[in-house]
């Protein structure tokens, strides 16, 4: 039977997120569990830095990209569970002991994530969040968590520049058994959404996965999902 957890390690990457680092900072101090928190900058020019610095978190610098991030935060890590969280992440309070709870009552699973909620009164948010309750993909921005031991065993994260969290869950779940935290939801920012056409959005995630499933490089996705982030749809285009 695996160990109970120990230390859980809370890894964020960060690039100019000091408006939404500092409170999720300020709620992860407040985590009675054990954890560690290692956030990971990949090249700030704001206060995010500052910020990281002036919380009880280890900081330390790597290449951008969130999967070169994570890897340069896991070799930090000194926990035996790795939660990766984005820094815009509106974590729940008691979310560290639901983890520990998890992996107590499913000893064999070998992580998981939590449901995912997206802020905002829109429409478009509230159809978000219940389609992502309805898919089976999960991605980086539910809070992914797996036991250390388990993230080794499959290769841990690939510093791929798109994807990197999809394709990291393709092998988690082959892997073993993964468990939903239900009742202790993460909220995540839409700004990524502001400004834009929401059947367009859907249409560019829709193309990014089928290409992706079809083996097209990250590089190249990468490329096409900056163009697709820099344009703001409107209706009739």
């Amino acid at each position: 039977m695996p160990p109970q957890v120990s230390l859980i390690s809370v890894i964020i990457p960060v690039v100019n997120e000091e408006a939404a680092l500092e409170p999720l900072l300020q709620q992860l101090e407040l985590e009675p569990t054990a954890h560690e928190v290692i956030v990971v900058d990949g090249g700030s020019t704001d206060r995010s830095v500052e910020l990281a610095r002036g919380s009880c978190a280890i900081v330390i610098s790597s290449p951008c990209g969130r999967g070169n991030q994570i890897c340069r935060g896991v070799e930090q890590a000194s926990g035996d569970v790795l939660l990766f969280l984005h820094a815009d992440s509106i974590f729940p309070s008691g979310g560290l002991l639901r983890i520990r709870e998890a992996f107590a009552e499913y000893p064999k699973a070998v992580g998981g994530n939590f449901r995912l909620v997206f802020d905002g009164d829109s429409g478009f948010s509230r159809w978000l969040t219940g389609f992502y309750g309805f898919i089976r993909l999960y991605y980086g921005d539910s809070g992914i968590f797996v036991r250390r031991t388990v993230y080794d065993a499959i290769g841990g994260m690939r510093p791929i520049p798109v994807m990197e969290d999809l394709e990291f869950v393709r092998r988690l779940e082959r892997s073993g058994r993964t468990c939903r935290i239900m009742d202790k939801p993460l909220v995540t920012s839409s700004r990524r959404f502001d400004g834009r056409w929401p059947p367009g959005i859907v249409y560019g995630w829709l193309k990014l996965h089928a290409l992706f499933w079809l083996g097209v490089s990250p590089e190249t996705l990468a490329r096409m999902y900056r163009t697709q982030q820099s344009k703001r749809f409107s209706r009739g285009m």
